[in-house]
């Protein structure tokens, strides 16, 4: 079989063009998308079976990766499923399972536990022969090849390295104290967070304010934040129907899915939700009755919002494994060699997941931050590494593709797809079928698919 990244792509399970779709996924951030049906993802392209690639060439080398999220578990899966069992593979993760982040909106509103997110590794451990390990990293060491991790007298030693931590969440001005971080939490990471602002909407009185602030792209899944300000204000209809919502938006238009979003804001939502875009914040102050967003509204300058709940995204940038070990120099994302992901500052490392930036100078917006992107770099850089070990070059012909559904009330969904081709000539990504297809309207049959794309991907990943 001809080893190319077209026919893997489109032959394991689900991860093909429109074939591994899940709700947080990508987009053209600030660009208004299509709204083409005939491009809407198909729920029986989800439930096929497929085969993965037969390993055409035995292949020998060490590869340690470090966070067993979305991006790390795929090239972790896959470089044992292509490279075969000359390729060990020791998988670092601080957490004894992953929590989906994709989803996890629909635990404010009740519609999901937190639980029914949780996923283990045993599977790939016993299925797959992937060493892993739980530990944090303390320190990398590129020259000599090394990984210290923390409690253990000796490194583990590789030939590549994968680094893929997920992201750290910057602080907002007056949210330093642990008592002020109790009161506004950003659950951008799903866990006792998710819980704590599921909570506080259950507590909050009908009639109450629910505030929600967005960060300036790019972020962890450009939709997310626009779905959540949506089942939080239909959950509140339904529940707390005199109660408002105000989405305080940092960017001048929701990053993706635009048409869905306004739709829904001006729409569907217009009795109970405001929107506000440009907005700077300043600090918040959570000292009182209620909680105060201080901010600057372009253009109408310093505006304070009062909120019972106040639900704060802040900025965020890569992990903090990859800035304590230089592989961002800019202190925000780490730049990658776009078609294999390997770091440009330390050679035999690759960083993928939500911590690196494929943007470049001719294509400055790169690939999105997302789950299903996640899975299709580490599958990139599975693809790499085994042909480094090869003795091969690099795959040119990369093709990522990505979607994402979007729920919008209790019982409806929309989707969006962009898939995104290597250019050498710009070294980095361009999107195929820009602007991004999106859904004509939120529709039951989308809220029924979104489970069945959510459980393929998570399947693929972790099974």
């Amino acid at each position: 079989m001809n080893y190319t990244r077209r026919t893997w792509l489109t032959a394991a399970g689900a991860v093909g063009f429109s074939a591994a779709l899940t709700r947080c996924g990508g987009g053209d951030p600030l660009a208004p998308a299509t709204t083409d049906a005939a491009s809407a993802p198909l729920a029986d392209a989800a439930r096929s079976t497929r085969t993965a690639p037969t390993v055409v060439k035995s292949t020998t080398g060490r590869v340690v990766i470090v966070g067993g999220g979305m991006a790390g578990m795929a090239a972790a899966k896959y470089l044992r499923v292509w490279g075969g069992s000359g390729v060990q593979v020791t998988l670092l993760e601080r957490n004894a399972s992953y929590t989906s982040n994709i989803l996890s909106n629909l635990v404010l509103t009740g519609q999901r536990t937190l639980s029914s997110l949780v996923y283990s590794y045993a599977t790939a451990k016993q299925a797959y022969g992937i060493d892993i390990q739980q530990g944090a990293v303390t320190a990398i060491d590129p020259i000599n090849r090394t990984v210290a991790v923390a409690g253990r007298t000796t490194p583990l030693q590789y030939d590549r390295l994968i680094v893929a931590p997920g992201v750290m969440f910057d602080t907002l001005i007056g949210l330093e104290s642990p008592e002020a971080k109790d009161r506004v939490v950003h659950a951008w990471q799903a866990g006792p967070e998710t819980t704590k602002l599921r909570n506080q909407l259950v507590a909050m009185p009908d009639g109450g304010t629910f505030v929600m602030t967005i960060p300036k792209a790019p972020y962890r899944c450009p939709p997310g934040p626009y779905e959540r300000a949506c089942v939080v204000a239909d959950w509140l209809m339904r529940n707390k129907p005199k109660s408002k919502v105000i989405v305080l938006d940092a960017n001048p238009m929701p990053t993706a899915e635009r048409h869905t979003f306004e739709t829904a804001f001006y729409g569907i939502f217009a009795n109970i939700l405001t929107y506000v875009p440009n907005v700077s914040i300043s600090s918040i102050d959570a000292t009182g009755a209620r909680v105060v967003v201080h901010t600057t509204v372009v253009p109408d300058g310093p505006v304070d919002f009062i909120g019972d709940v106040v639900n704060a995204i802040p900025p965020q940038r890569a992990g903090k494994v990859v800035l304590e070990n230089g592989l961002a120099p800019g202190g925000l994302w780490a730049p990658v060699k776009p078609a294999t992901f390997e770091s440009t500052v330390a050679a035999g490392v690759h960083v993928i997941g939500d911590s690196c930036s494929t943007a470049s100078a001719v294509l400055p917006a790169g690939v999105p931050k997302a789950g299903h992107i996640g899975n299709q770099e580490g599958k990139t850089a599975a693809d790499a590494i085994i042909r480094a070990f090869r003795g091969l070059a690099p795959d040119t012909d990369v093709v990522i593709n990505s979607a994402c559904y979007s729920p919008i009330t209790a019982s409806t969904a929309s989707w969006l797809t962009a898939v995104y081709q290597y250019d050498a000539s710009g070294n980095g990504y361009r999107m195929v079928n820009a602007p991004a297809s999106e859904a004509t309207n939120p529709t039951a049959d989308g809220y029924q698919d979104m489970n069945t794309w959510f459980n393929t991907l998570m399947g693929e990943t972790f099974a």
